[in-house]
């Protein structure tokens, strides 16, 4: 009799514990799914800080991210006008920084994303087109060029010899300057092994 009171108390308990890590999953569950639809660590670490002051701007500004995104996405369930709502103002204001030439176009339209995927990945409805129907566009290219070879001459006489291994590498693979945060030495071999690779 005691044992199968014990096995009883035990389950019930084992019950209780999983419907409190199931709803503390489940209070997780915007904020997590968000992070797992973005691949890599730089675009996550933007999108992130993008999403932030979306939240801040829209007055969700205490506690944690998880909480601020949940009840986003609670209130946004309740009244999805006030989520349209709340996207127009935050776009609207930021429209207004383009204009006064504090960002660009393609900063605008990287916010967008950010918002727009958090919309997805909750499955939030709302429609775009009728919400980036006045946006400025973005630039489709960047406003750089490759250096002319008097340019490179100029940089490469600088007395710091380090200067001109990182000039002569950056220019001859073509590769910019947020590339070397993950370029290992293994990445890098001569021409001779090369050749000798591919034969």
């Amino acid at each position: 009799m005691y044992k199968k009171r014990c096995k009883k108390k035990n389950l019930s308990n084992q019950k209780q514990e999983t419907k409190e890590v199931e709803k503390q999953e489940e209070e997780m569950q915007p904020y997590s799914i968000f992070l797992l639809a973005i691949n890599s660590p730089v675009t996550r670490q933007k999108y992130i800080g993008r999403f932030t002051k979306f939240l801040n701007f829209i007055g969700l500004t205490d506690g944690t991210i998880e909480e601020r995104c949940r009840i986003f996405v609670s209130k946004t369930r309740n009244d999805s006008r006030w989520a349209v709502n709340s996207i127009v103002k935050f776009l609207w204001a930021q429209k207004q920084r383009v204009q006064d030439k504090e960002i660009t176009g393609a900063t605008l339209n990287n916010y967008v994303k950010a918002i727009k995927l958090f919309c997805e990945v909750t499955e939030i409805y709302i429609q775009r087109k009728n919400l980036l129907r006045g946006l400025p566009k973005a630039r489709r290219y960047a406003d750089d060029r490759a250096p002319t070879l008097e340019e490179i001459r100029k940089v490469i006489e600088y007395p710091d010899r380090r200067i001109k291994a990182i000039v002569c590498t950056m220019v001859s693979s073509g590769i910019r300057l947020g590339a070397w945060d993950y370029l290992k030495w293994g990445h890098i071999s001569d021409r001779k092994t090369r050749k000798n690779n591919r034969r």
